[in-house]
């Protein structure tokens, strides 16, 4: 999400920038470094298996060469060692994201109909086998990771689910995410982080076959793991970094506004964080509030460089700009703090995700609390894309069944068409079943 060539061309006339990203390029998602380091290490891996597995573990995250799987029965027991306001919001979460995505699921519906006499035509839908989900657990731990990638997929009803969890300094994982995987259905377990994690699950050298999927969130390593791997395994999306935009008018709050921006740019430095408004009064109150916040915020080594290099304000003259210039941008998470919220929201077409009115806040989603899924497309990506859903671990499967008077209605038109393309033996099927009907 930047403001491109493309985009001062298109709005020319249309926009003031009241604050522009001092970075005039978008943040690095395709890496040379990366790229190169992330082939080598899959390819390593691929001839050398599990001993690779454990020379990367051992080097980049200091890992000994124990068992990397959790038992079961300590997975249950992590939760009893997070305080009990943490442990209750952490199953309040993975409650809600569940109960979102079986609301989702039950508007997926098998179907089958007759088009044509004798000619009947359905599609069920079908989980995949195993997913394997990346759970990140660095310097910022996402616990809400595991409701979005592992409940969800079991509400569509995978079979089978493992993930992977870097470690925490002192070798284990951590008690947060490990409970958030427990009360989401997590199948099996394993203390590994990074490109290896996810080698380890895509090529089944976890003592188990390989995974079908590979989803969730991890650095810039892990996302260009997913890229390489993809084909291998299906992936959810390639995501990152975080971004957030918000469109607001003169009825908005401004420290509310900037609180939100920062919220996002807390994701790291290169986040993006966009206010589009048609007040000018409003957009400048903003800024100020945001660099009065930065202040007091912990984070602010990680929020202040994002909003100076990717943080932007836009003031426009109307709503309709407003619409114009967002879905352009077309913005991972999206918040609406205007008199007018439901217009936009029904004018509004590329967002990742839409959170509407002072109330809302994408922390909420963020943390699991609204049960809508947190992983969604960036750069651009809602323009074509959604986000992961119950929908991603179903196959819609289509059949059709063909009754003996339907034949001539098929077979003749796909003699026709199989003769003028050249296709003889396309045509053959047709005919030997036209002899067949005749007889």
């Amino acid at each position: 999400m930047k403001l491109s060539h493309r985009f001062t061309t298109a709005f020319a006339g249309r926009f003031t920038l009241l604050k522009a990203p001092e970075v005039d390029a978008p943040p690095a998602q395709r890496d040379p470094e990366v790229i190169g380091t992330v082939s080598r290490m899959l390819s390593d891996i691929e001839r050398h298996g599990m001993d690779a597995i454990r020379r990367y573990a051992s080097s980049l995250d200091g890992q000994s060469d124990g068992p990397v799987e959790l038992g079961a029965a300590e997975v249950a027991r992590s939760g009893d060692r997070l305080p009990k306001d943490l442990r209750d919001a952490i199953e309040l979460g993975a409650e809600r994201t569940q109960r979102f995505a079986a609301l989702q699921r039950a508007h997926l519906t098998d179907f089958e109909e007759e088009i044509a006499p004798g000619l009947l035509v359905g599609q069920r839908y079908v989980p995949v086998g195993a997913v394997g989900a990346y759970l990140p657990a660095g310097r910022f731990p996402l616990t809400a990771s595991a409701f979005m990638t592992v409940g969800v997929a079991k509400v569509a009803g995978v079979p089978t689910v493992v993930g992977c969890t870097p470690p925490q300094p002192d070798g284990r994982a951590n008690d947060a995410v490990t409970y958030a995987a427990h009360v989401s259905g997590i199948d099996h377990l394993y203390v590994l982080g990074g490109v290896q994690a996810l080698a380890a699950m895509a090529f089944g050298l976890l003592d188990r076959p390989p995974v079908d999927m590979i989803v969730g969130a991890g650095n810039a390593y892990v996302a260009e793991a997913k890229r390489q791997l993809f084909g291998t395994v299906a992936i959810d999306l390639l995501a990152g970094p975080s971004e957030v935009a918000v469109i607001a008018d003169e009825t908005a709050d401004a420290e509310a506004v900037a609180a939100d921006l920062l919220g996002q740019a807390e994701h790291g430095p290169t986040s993006p964080a966009a206010l589009v408004t048609t007040s000018e009064r409003l957009g400048r109150d903003v800024i100020a509030a945001v660099e009065r916040q930065l202040r007091t915020l912990s984070t602010r080594d990680i929020c202040g460089p994002a909003w100076r290099d990717h943080g932007s304000v836009v003031l426009v003259d109307s709503r309709e700009d407003a619409v114009a210039v967002m879905d352009e941008l077309a913005p991972e998470h999206l918040e609406v703090h205007t008199a007018e919220d439901d217009w936009y929201h029904d004018a509004l077409r590329n967002y990742g995700s839409l959170f509407l009115g002072h109330w809302s806040t994408v922390a909420y989603s963020d943390k699991g609390m609204a049960g809508t899924n947190h992983t969604l497309p960036t750069a651009g990506g809602a323009k074509h894309s959604a986000g992961l859903s119950v929908s991603r671990y179903l196959k819609p499967l289509t059949y059709q069944r063909v009754a003996r008077e339907a034949t001539p209605l098929l077979a003749e038109a796909v003699e026709v068409i199989s003769a003028s393309e050249g296709m003889s033996a396309h045509e053959a099927t047709a005919t030997l079943r036209l002899r067949t009907y005749a007889g």
